[in-house]
């Protein structure tokens, strides 16, 4: 199944750099959050339930333990 992100309203992190390297873009779609590289916006898009994504987004935000 293809996703459709034709509508898709694509926006950076404000901690990405001002030439766009090394970023990505995020989507909300309804059922899903779509994520791709900002310097391919014609290639691959991945797609995450909006459940694992805030899981995902909240594990990066926590404070890991140093080994």
């Amino acid at each position: 199944m293809k996703l459709d992100v034709s509508t898709a309203q694509w926006r950076k992190s404000s901690h990405s750099s001002g030439q766009g390297e090394l970023c990505v873009e995020v989507a909300p779609l309804p059922t899903v959050i779509a994520i791709r590289d900002s310097k391919h916006p014609n290639g691959h898009v991945h797609a995450f339930p909006r459940a694992a994504f805030r899981a995902l987004t909240q594990s990066l935000r926590s404070p890991h333990p140093t080994p």
